[in-house]
């Protein structure tokens, strides 16, 4: 199974490490927005795109654009993130290529979904929050990645 594993960089990239063991004997593909990244998944495709936020649309849309290539490239049969902003994108790129698309929330977010998940949410094909107060029948609790 080809499997792209993409988050932003700082504690987003830290958890989907943490995940990369489970994803082992799968074809597994990294991709962030910062490219010094790809030293810490030796061994594995890796893609780096622009960084953006939500206050910088042009960078978003440059962002949207390189993960959009990078999945139409690879044609994935799923893609997870732990966030931000190049997870949530290739979420939406992905799903609408017709793989299957998983978001882990940040650990960081303890009261509420981030804005990220809240989006993916409603268009990943499982949505993982890490707090067991945060569950709904949607938004599933199977522990968290940094214990």
């Amino acid at each position: 199974m080809k499997i792209i594993a993409i988050a932003s960089i700082g504690g987003h990239w830290t958890e989907l490490l943490r995940l990369k063991p489970a994803f082992e004997n799968n074809d597994l593909i990294f991709v962030s927005t910062n490219a010094s990244y790809a030293q810490t998944v030796n061994g594995h495709t890796f893609y780096s795109v622009p960084d953006a936020n939500r206050w910088n649309k042009m960078q978003v849309l440059k962002m949207a654009v390189a993960v959009y290539k990078i999945i139409r490239k690879e044609k994935p049969d799923v893609v997870i993130s732990t966030g931000a902003a190049p997870g949530l994108l290739g979420i939406i790129a992905a799903k609408s290529m017709g793989a299957k698309t998983i978001w882990v929330d940040s650990i960081a977010n303890a009261e509420k979904l981030s804005l990220s998940g809240r989006l993916a949410s409603h268009i990943a094909s499982r949505t993982y929050t890490q707090w067991p107060h945060l569950a709904t029948a949607s938004i599933l609790y199977n522990g968290n990645v940094l214990a």
